[in-house]
């Protein structure tokens, strides 16, 4: 499967014609992939715990995830500097089965 294709200045991908915010290019792949690992991981969370008390928890590790990827979060990754995108995607973000809630 081939990468959406981006916006000119790289800070956005566009799904079906919507911009969403890139993941933060300069995290190293394998720090990357654990974390994409993650966010999927809370991802499925959230559709098993649909309508429950622990729904928000899911959610919140969703948020995390993406925090930590940069997809959310403020600022923005490309307004951070060097120091900040590497505090934010090196910090912890937990698992759904680690037994910690976000």
């Amino acid at each position: 499967m081939s990468e959406p294709p981006l916006t000119d200045d790289g800070h956005y991908v566009v799904i079906k014609g919507r911009r969403w915010r890139a993941t933060d290019p300069a995290i190293p792949e394998a720090r990357r992939t654990e974390l994409t690992r993650i966010l999927m991981a809370w991802r499925r969370e959230v559709r098993r715990r649909k309508g429950t008390a622990e729904e928000a928890a899911a959610r919140a590790g969703v948020h995390a995830a993406k925090v930590a990827l940069g997809e959310r979060g403020t600022p923005p990754w490309w307004e951070q500097t060097d120091a900040q995108r590497r505090a934010r995607w090196e910090a912890d973000v937990p698992e759904p089965d680690g037994g910690d809630s976000p």
